[in-house]
């Protein structure tokens, strides 16, 4: 199974996913296969999601999902 095929088989699953969840299934560069798949004509919109960390400061990172 290829990296994007991996990656859409987790959004059809959990509804979107993030660099970390990308990571925990050995891909280290999410926006990259989102970038191919987008060429390949799937529609993909990504959200900034707002946080803290476990150190308290302000961090930002991106959510994938299908387009509605």
């Amino acid at each position: 199974m290829t990296q994007c095929q991996m990656i859409m088989n987790h959004i059809d699953s959990n509804g979107s996913i993030t660099t970390m969840e990308a990571f925990e299934m050995g891909i280290t560069r999410l926006a990259s296969r989102v970038h191919d798949l987008r060429k390949r004509g799937v529609d993909i919109v990504s959200e900034t999601v707002y946080a803290v960390n476990r150190y308290g400061e302000n961090i930002h990172y991106a959510r994938y999902k299908r387009a509605v």
